[in-house]
Parts: structure tokens; sequence; C-alpha cells
């Protein structure tokens, strides 16, 4: 029987970070375990993009007719550059750097300029001023005018003493830290995505050849027996029991095949490949040995490094310091507002003045504005104090998962290998049974399931296996680390 290089193709997939076989097949598209394959929980990243955002991609590129060989590395690096949730999150992070300066500049200088010139003609009796012996402006005219008035001046305005600005501008520097750091986790997040399916494609390759091979035997066997049944070896039973294990197998051979090719395109579409871009899968991976850190090393470690879990943190910062701010409002502000610039009746006999002005804003009552702000501001402190709380748990019960599934899937490759080749060996012996006479053909229709049952346990072990190692790597937060070390540097 052939079997596939898939075997061989542990690691990069866990080097660059994946979760559980069966719950990631199933939400990127892949076909669904057999009830023979091992199944593991679903392992979620918290991000400020959803999830689906990250199964899209910007095509990117001159598509060519030259058909492109694609390795994981390659793939995860194309990933990196145009897929949609990394694109989006890189977008949120420059808008939340953006919110930050808007912000700031509430505490820094605003200053204007304008010059102007105005022509008007001025009602004295307007401001109070009559004419007449009982004026004692005496006998003025009340229309005066027109004349000109020219003015070019510099308005500056500067907070001195302002809490509520100061706080919220500490805010939006925690908003714009916890951005960039769910940028980092849509990085790493990515990784684990294309990862995924650069492997779950070879997982299907691996079906699609295990299914050609079988599909083959069937082929061969159905031969044999119509050979057999000319001969008057065997009765026409035979002929059709092995003329219907061909069609089973040709069944499945189309099914597998249409599932690679889609797998396929659920991967280019991730990685930006340009639309209509033929390519092939590389399955030489980079090797990975099984991680050697005990359980509490790796939680604190994942503490320490996870982006999504630091940026949790800071956006309880960022929830106490608006908190700050809100208070901040209600409390005294000193505003400096002057001014410097030249009137007259025109630019040549304009004369330089100035005004300059202090001014304290002392808040009063604001018809409990402050207080419900308050209530909002404490709520919204909880919620972020909650996330944070359930990430920190859900980091402690991934990354004790992914030993337990290393564990276990490591015993079910030991088995699965064992189970192939006692397989292969069973079809051997039923087929040379069938050929001297001995038996009918039930045995080798019932021999080629066993074939077909044992192949999709080994991938499904061999695949369950990477992924183990790939989660615990991507629990601990340093996908992205050991990508650079795989490139051989910085990236």
């Amino acid at each position: 029987m052939n079997h596939h290089p898939f075997r061989h193709l542990p690691l990069l997939l866990l080097a660059l970070g994946l979760s559980s076989p069966s719950a990631s097949a199933q939400s990127l598209g892949a076909p669904p375990p057999t009830p023979s394959s091992s199944t593991q929980p679903t392992r979620s990243l918290p991000l400020a993009v959803p999830p689906g955002t990250f199964l899209g991609g910007v095509p990117t590129g001159e598509l060519t007719t030259a058909v492109e060989k694609l390795t994981v590395v390659s793939a995860i690096s194309r990933a990196l550059e145009h897929n949609l949730g990394v694109l989006t999150s890189e977008q949120n992070y420059g808008k939340a750097q953006g919110a930050r300066t808007r912000v700031l500049s509430e505490l820094l200088p605003n200053i204007n300029g304008r010059v102007s010139e105005t022509r008007q003609t001025l009602n004295l009796a307007a401001f109070g001023f009559g004419s007449g012996a009982d004026s004692p402006f005496g006998n003025i005219p009340l229309v005066i005018g027109p004349f000109n008035v020219f003015d070019a001046r510099v308005f500056l305005s500067q907070t001195v003493l302002d809490f509520g600005a100061l706080n919220n501008s500490r805010a939006e520097a925690h908003n714009v830290e916890a951005a960039r750091l769910t940028f980092r986790s849509a990085r790493d997040y990515v990784i684990h995505v294309a990862g995924n399916l650069f492997v779950q494609a070879l997982a299907a390759s691996a079906r699609a050849d295990a299914a050609r091979a079988q599909q083959e035997t069937a082929r061969t066997l159905h031969q044999q027996a119509i050979d057999l049944k000319t001969s008057g070896i065997i009765a026409g039973i035979d002929v059709l029991r092995a003329e219907v294990q061909l069609s089973t197998q040709t069944q499945r051979t189309t099914n597998a095949v249409n599932e690679f090719e889609k797998m396929k395109l659920q991967l280019a579409r991730v990685i930006g490949l340009p639309l209509g871009q033929r390519f092939d899968l590389d399955p030489a991976l980079p090797g990975l040995p099984v991680p050697d850190i005990s359980i509490e090393s790796a939680v604190t470690l994942a503490y320490n490094t996870r982006p999504d879990y630091k940026a949790a943190l800071e956006r309880v910062s960022a929830a106490e310091a608006t908190r700050k701010s809100i208070v901040g409002d209600a409390l005294p502000a000193v505003h400096i507002d002057a001014n410097y610039g030249a009137i007259g009746l025109s630019p040549s006999d304009a004369r330089a003045t100035f005004a300059v002005a202090g001014a304290v804003n002392v808040p009063i009552f604001q018809g409990n504005r402050t207080r419900g702000r308050l209530v909002e501001a404490d709520a919204d402190i909880r919620n972020r104090r909650a996330e944070a709380d359930d990430l920190k748990a859900s980091i402690y019960y991934e990354v004790r998962a992914a030993f337990l599934d290393l564990d276990a899937t490591a015993t079910q490759l030991a088995l699965a290998t064992k189970t192939r080749d006692l397989a292969d060996q069973q079809l051997t012996q039923a087929r040379d049974r069938f050929a001297a006479g001995i038996a009918n053909n039930v045995e080798v229709v019932q021999a080629q399931d066993a074939v077909a049952v044992a192949a999709e346990q080994f991938i499904a072990a061999q695949y369950g296996y990477d992924l183990a190692k790939g989660a615990l790597i991507r629990g601990t937060g340093t996908s992205e680390e050991l990508l650079r070390q795989i490139l051989g540097g910085s990236r």
C-alpha cells in the first residue's frame, strides 16, 4: 500500500501553533473525523477581530501559468502579509494610535492665526448712546462710519491643569498598547490558521492517495475475481462482491480528491494567493521535538508571553484610567487663553495689542451626569477584569489540555502504526487465500475495509500528535518566535 509522506508532517504545524484536530478541522471546513479518529476539545483565541475574518485574505501578486510550490513556511509568511484578520487588526492598531493623538491634543497648545479686514458702520444708539441737549455725550451723530478695521492676530489656548484630560490620555495610551498586543495576537492566530489549513490539506492529500491505492487494489481484485470465475474456481457472487467493493472504493476516491481540492482552495484564500493560481503542497515540514517543559512552567510562560492576555490586562488599566478621567472632569481645571496681533484702520497704521486671560473652571452641578458616568465606568471595569480572569483560566486549561493530548496522541500513533501494518498483512493473506480458492472474497472485502480504517486512524493519529505539539507552542505564546527561528532571523 502506498503511504503518503504525510507521515513526516509533524512539526511545522505545531511549531506554528495549532489547536485541536477535530475542532480545528471542522471549524475550518475540513471533513469531520471518522468514529475511529481521535477527537479533542476546541480552543479559541480572544481577538478584537472576529475569528471568521481570519478565513479571508486579500489576493495579492501576479497570476502565473506556472505551478507554484508552496511550503508551510511560505504559506504562513504569505498569510502574515495578506490575511484579512491580520490586516484588519493592523488597521485597528492604527486607529487606536490616531485616537490617542487626538486626545493628547487637549493637553497640548492650540494655536490659531487670523487676518481680517472689515468695513462697517455703527449705530451708537444701539449701544445706549444718545444725542441732543439731554445727552451726556453732546450732539454726536448716532450713525458713524463707514470705516475700516484691520486685525492680524495669533490666538493661543493652553490647558495648565486638567485631571480629566490627563487621565483620558493615559486611558488611550493603554488602549494603544492593547491594540498593539492584539495585533501581535492576531499574527499568532493567523500562524495557527494558516499552518492548520496547510496540514489539513496535507492530510486530505494523504487520504486521497490512500483512497487511490485502495481503489487500485479493488480493481486488481475485481479482475482477479473475473479470471477465477472464468476458470470455474469461484462462484459468480464473488465477482459481484468484488465489483461492489470497486464501486465503493471509487466513490471514496472521488470524495477524497474533492475534499483535497476544496482544502487547497480554502488555504489559497486564507494566504491571499492570486485568484486562480495553481499550486502544489510541499510535504516536507521542519522537524519539531516534543517540548521539554513542565505544566507549571508552561503555564507561567504563557502568562508572561501571551499577547492576548497582556492586551486584556491593558484593557483593564484603560478602563481604570477612564474612571479616573471622569472623576477628574468634576475637579477644577486651569486654562490660559492669549492672543497677540496688530489692529488698526489699515495695515499701515495697525498697532500691536495683546490679551492674556487665565481661568479656573469649577464644576458645581451637572445634573448627576458624573455619577451616571461613574456607574458605567465601574461596570466596564468589572467586565474587563472578568474577561482577563476568564482568559487567564482559559490559558491554564488550554496548556493542560495540550499536555493531555500529547500523551494520548503519542500512544494512539504507536498503536495506529502497528494496526496499519497488521491490516496490510491481513489483506495480503486474504488475497492469497482467495487466489488459492481456499476462501471466498468476503475475507478480502473485510480486509480491504480494515486497511481503509487503519489508514484513516494512522493519518488522524499522526495529525493529532502534531496538533498537540502545536497547541502547546501556541498555548505558551511562542508561535511567532519559533517561526522567526525557522526563517533564520527576525521578520
